[in-house]
């Protein structure tokens, strides 16, 4: 169980109407009922919510959300998203793989992904790109795919926070991290 309770059915009005608009039917995510049981928090959450579509393709923008909650040790929120999205991005099971247990040079990626998984992989370990990084995610990357990578980044960082800090327990269905080659 999560380390604060989450909000139980039925919900009030406005926050069904929240959970219907990003769950789209499904049932909200733990998550969601933990924040949305704290009214400003819940509005500071949503408020800075990248749930929208922005510049990157679905694919990039998982490979980068994977990478971020791989990093951080946060299964849950890794495991919703690839269980959710991997197959619409045409994420491979190697590829998946790789978002946890590979480096951004794995064969795997095309030259493009490595210089986006590098990039994600340097914000994480020192929330900075050197000169070179930033020239090598230029090259395949205009400013606003830039601008989205950095915030996606940062906004999946906070909710491994979240999921991490307060011990959410998997979401039944959400894919587990794979286990290391022996």
């Amino acid at each position: 169980m999560s380390r604060i309770a989450p909000l139980e059915p039925p919900y009030d009005p406005e926050t069904q109407s929240h959970f219907d608009r990003i769950m789209r039917g499904a049932p909200p995510l733990m998550l969601f009922r933990v924040i949305a049981g704290n009214a400003r928090a819940w509005e500071k959450f949503r408020a800075a919510s990248l749930l929208d579509r922005g510049p990157l393709s679905l694919r990039e923008r998982e490979i980068v959300i994977d990478r971020t909650c791989a990093l951080t040790g946060c299964e849950y929120e890794w495991g919703v998203h690839v269980a959710t999205f991997a197959e619409a991005a045409h994420l491979t099971g190697e590829q998946v793989r790789a978002t946890v247990l590979g480096g951004a040079d794995a064969s795997c990626w095309s030259e493009s992904e490595q210089a986006l998984i590098a990039a994600v992989d340097a914000l994480h370990t020192r929330a900075t790109l050197s000169e070179a990084e930033f020239k090598a995610i230029s090259a395949h990357y205009d400013d606003a795919k830039i601008l989205e990578i950095i915030l996606l980044c940062g906004f999946y960082r906070t909710v491994s926070y979240f999921a991490n800090g307060l011990a959410l327990p998997l979401e039944q269905g959400g894919a587990r991290f794979p286990a290391p080659h022996t």
